[in-house]
């Protein structure tokens, strides 16, 4: 196999980032990378063409990671609190999805987080105290408490208030 050296002009999750010079095959630059305009040879202007975007593309990284960082502090001191209808037996007549989760997030932190960042195997169906991981962004995650309060026990907390 002949190894080229190339300069990306994209980034490439299984490559690398924008400005970076790696080796790939020839047939796969020849084919793949060159045509798609994702590389271009690594000429001294090339390198210096691409260098202002990949120290765009650094920073940008590393703006994405503290916001990760914040949105982790801020969540992990957060207990997400849903009210639902539920049986006798603490089971909820609908349940808790992701979707609520993020929405929830969203009302009371203002940050969209994306559905698929949540990692749950299934929706939450009973009252009480759970737990949810996010990934916030690459190895950025938190854990988030979310508790299920039925609609009658907020009835009886309201009436002893009173």
């Amino acid at each position: 196999m002949i190894i080229a050296k190339v300069l990306l002009t994209k980034t490439i999750e299984s490559l690398g980032s924008v400005g970076e010079v790696v080796d790939v095959a020839d047939g796969y630059a020849r084919n793949c990378l060159f045509p798609k305009r994702l590389a271009a040879a690594p000429t001294e202007h090339n390198i210096a063409r691409y260098a202002k975007e990949r120290a765009a593309h650094a920073a940008a990284i590393e703006e994405r990671e503290e916001k990760a960082r914040r949105l982790r502090d801020v969540l992990a001191n957060r207990t997400l609190v849903f009210v639902r209808k539920a049986h006798d037996d603490d089971r909820l007549y609908g349940s808790v999805r992701a979707e609520d989760i993020v929405s929830k997030i969203e009302e009371e932190i203002g940050e969209h987080i994306e559905v698929s960042r949540l990692q749950m195997e299934h929706s939450i169906e009973t009252l009480g105290p759970h737990a949810v991981t996010i990934g916030l962004y690459k190895e950025i995650a938190v854990e988030v408490r979310v508790r299920v309060d039925g609609e009658a026990s907020l009835k009886e907390t309201s009436l002893k208030e009173e």
